[in-house]
């Protein structure tokens, strides 16, 4: 059973930074899709940013482009989100996810974290 645990997140002032980590555990292959959701109150959750494990360029929303960083740590089998210049409108409850395949990232058919809080204030 795969399991993802997640690290980071909080309050910060607009233009601060924070960083997310999540770690995965129970994956027989080093070959998958992980990445970060959000969903702020009143809204619909949305993909933020996310990676192949076995390599390609990363999807960012056009929301967090050239502000967010994605990366990851394949001998950790760990992937982390740097946000950076945050802005009020990046609050919202973050949650890591991964999938076996593109499709199924960000659903029923994949795996997810319990969720943490990011809360920018202006």
């Amino acid at each position: 059973q795969v399991q993802l645990v997640e690290s980071g997140g909080g309050s910060v002032q607009a233009g601060g930074s924070l960083r997310l980590s999540c770690a995965a555990s129970g994956y027989t292959t080093s070959r998958y899709y992980m990445g970060w959701f959000r969903q702020a109150p009143g809204k619909e959750r949305e993909a933020v940013a996310h990676l192949y494990t076995g390599g390609g360029s990363a999807y960012y929303a056009d929301s967090v482009k050239g502000r967010f960083t994605i990366s990851q740590d394949n001998a950790k089998k760990r992937v982390s989100l740097q946000m950076n210049s945050l802005k009020p409108e990046d609050t919202a409850m973050y949650y890591c996810a991964a999938a076996n395949d593109l499709r199924g990232l960000g659903t029923d058919f994949g795996y997810w974290g319990q969720g943490t809080q990011v809360t920018v204030s202006s």
